[in-house]
């Protein structure tokens, strides 16, 4: 069996298990204020360009995403996301447990337009009723997005000018941010991420890490985040677990290093089915590609290959993901090339 259903198939970089290892038996205070997370978050800090930053380790992404919104938003307010967006589907309504809506918008290759934004913060405010209403109180993007995509520069900096208008943070989740850092033709780095984002983190489940994600408050932290974390059942007593794993991760730009296999095994994968005369549903740039399949087609390829349902496309074909990894393999990608 060919895996290419996600990004996490794998368990962790062997750097990481191999720390984790050395350090198995040491004796380290609990909840994240161990020397491992400290010397993680320093170098997190150092690598964004930010040494003031606010840096807390969190187990995963849909527990970042529910605990970062609920800890900004007040109690009237919503998010603002893509309808595509993660928060506002495959996150079994998180975010409404909190007790705040997702406010979907069009979205365009699941990227969100400062125009939409904008276009909506006037029109709600233009409203007499809007007293009646959920408001804005946040803007929620995905950098890789839900299709693989990315932001520019200029359409972050976009975004963001529109958030500082209306008041509102804009809060980027990173959960697949290697591979956008390292994804060619991208303008991003972790730098301008913390010169124009109030929030955001980069991934580690889907980038080489067992688990954990670490979120980045370029200019502080709400108040109390910590007691936050804990209150919604996400603060790790071993807290060394994700500190040792993101030390090791920004280490000798290991984080971006396991990246590039990634973008390359895709760009291979993407070559290779192209020349087949495979149709693409979308042009991803990064570790995903959306692939048109005959129904009948995807029926024989059960149990040799396992893909990643995405959508219905018609009546005699699906769209599904074929995801590439820190850990794939060329030889696993030729397989599948000469399987299809």
């Amino acid at each position: 069996m060919l895996y290419f259903e996600n990004d996490y198939c794998e368990g962790a970089h062997p750097a990481i298990l191999q720390k984790l290892a050395e350090t198995n038996f040491e004796k380290v205070p609990g909840y994240g204020t161990d020397p491992y997370c400290a010397s993680a978050k320093a170098k997190i800090c150092a690598a964004c360009g930010c040494p003031d930053a606010d840096v807390t380790f969190i187990s995963g992404g849909t527990q970042a995403n529910s605990i970062v919104i609920a800890s900004v938003l007040r109690r009237w307010e919503g998010v603002i996301a893509a309808a595509t967006g993660h928060v506002a589907g495959h996150e079994a309504g998180a975010i409404e447990f909190t007790g705040h809506k997702v406010i979907g918008l069009p979205q365009k290759n699941g990227k969100l337009d400062a125009a939409t934004v904008e276009d909506f913060c006037k029109t709600f405010y233009a409203d007499s009723n809007h007293d009646h209403m959920v408001f804005p109180g946040m803007v929620y993007i995905s950098h890789p997005t839900e299709y693989g995509t990315l932001y520019s520069k200029a359409e972050l900096e976009a975004l963001s000018a529109v958030c500082h208008t209306y008041h509102m943070p804009l809060f980027v989740d990173g959960a697949r941010l290697g591979y956008a850092l390292v994804s060619e033709g991208t303008d991003v780095t972790l730098a301008d991420l913390a010169r124009l984002t109030d929030v955001f983190y980069i991934g580690g489940t889907k980038v080489g890490a067992l688990c954990g994600e670490a979120v980045v408050f370029p200019h502080g932290a709400p108040a109390h985040f910590m007691t936050m974390v804990k209150q919604q059942g996400a603060l790790l007593a071993k807290g060394r677990l994700m500190g040792i794993q993101f030390d090791v991760l920004f280490t000798d730009d290991l984080y971006t290093r396991i990246s590039r296999n990634a973008i390359e095994t895709a760009n291979a994968l993407k070559k290779g089915l192209a020349a087949k005369g495979y149709r693409f549903f979308m042009d991803s740039p990064t570790n995903q590609l959306f692939v048109v399949l005959e129904n009948t087609q995807l029926a024989a390829l059960e149990g040799k290959a396992k893909f990643g349902f995405w959508e219905k496309f018609d009546d005699t074909h699906t769209v599904v993901r074929i995801a590439t990894s820190w850990a794939t393999r060329m030889d696993e990608v030729e397989a599948l090339i000469d399987l299809m």
